[in-house]
């Protein structure tokens, strides 16, 4: 019988993981932008174009449908073209496997980077995930997956209930949980429940662990532990430098600038605001 429902739910994939015709990102990657923004560590979202993209968009009212761990060079793992493979994630019809960061170079993508974590936490999160390369995708539930053929809409409030695919076996995984599991590894918190213990003295926050299987994508995006990294800004971006198609091309070539601080910013500012204007100014 196991065997007959993994035939199905294998069937059922491929129908799922087939692109969708007209889909085109908003946005795309930069890809030396991001290969340099990466760090090990870092959580990439990714808008997917597969039927169960579409369909995990929109149970979660959010632009991401796929989540990759990136590790760094993966040992032994490369493309024939001699890429090393540098993300870990779980593809459906696949199981958990390793790939080049150049997969999702044509798809709108997102690092989210969890602040603080150790270097040593860095480590094992990351080992986790590669030590879990080969672990099958959770096929084994077919309601789950049929879940994913429901005419939409859906009703608000069963859309968290129905992302939460999987029978739960320890070796059968999805991207969402394959990262949150690793992340529960160092007890590093993503979206836990809270609850809010008072006294006389002070407030205390009681962080709970949520099950790895109700995780999304997106939640690693709304996160108030993981920081937003957009490569643009972190190489360096200069407004004044940028093509616009109705003016004249640039001349020079593009500068790369320094980010000012806060402070620096506001004095800018200040220059440029006539005296009266100012807070404090003559009027």
């Amino acid at each position: 019988m196991a065997q007959v429902l993994d035939v199905i739910g294998r069937v059922i994939a491929r129908y799922l993981e087939r692109p969708v015709q007209g889909y085109e990102p908003f946005t795309f990657s930069d890809p030396v932008a991001l290969r340099k923004s990466l760090e090990p560590g870092d959580v990439l979202l990714v808008e997917g174009n597969s039927h169960i993209s579409r369909v995990i968009k929109y149970l979660t009212q959010s632009t991401w449908s796929h989540a990759a761990l990136y590790v760094g060079p993966v040992e032994g793992a490369n493309t024939q073209e001699g890429e090393p493979h540098v993300l870990i994630e779980a593809e459906i019809g696949q199981g958990v496997v390793s790939a080049p960061l150049s997969k999702y170079y044509p798809y709108h993508t997102r690092i989210c980077r969890p602040i603080g974590l150790s270097l040593e936490d860095c480590r094992t999160v990351c080992s986790y995930a590669i030590e879990r390369i080969g672990f099958d995708y959770d096929l084994r539930n077919i309601i789950d997956l049929m879940r994913y053929l429901i005419p939409l809409p859906v009703p608000q409030r069963w859309r968290r209930r129905m992302i939460a695919l999987g029978s739960g076996t320890p070796t059968r995984l999805i991207c969402s949980a394959l990262i949150a599991q690793a992340f529960e590894a160092v007890r590093y918190p993503i979206l836990p429940k809270i609850t809010q213990l008072e006294s006389e003295a002070a407030r205390r926050d009681i962080l709970e662990i949520r099950h790895s299987s109700l995780y999304a994508p997106r939640d690693f995006d709304i996160s108030p532990y993981f920081k937003i990294v957009k490569p643009t800004l972190e190489e360096g971006f200069d407004y004044k430098r940028v093509d616009w198609v109705d003016l004249p091309a640039q001349s020079d070539q593009y500068v790369r600038i320094s980010k000012p601080d806060c402070k620096t910013r506001q004095q800018r500012c200040a220059q440029l605001i006539p005296c009266s204007r100012r807070p404090g100014g003559r009027h």
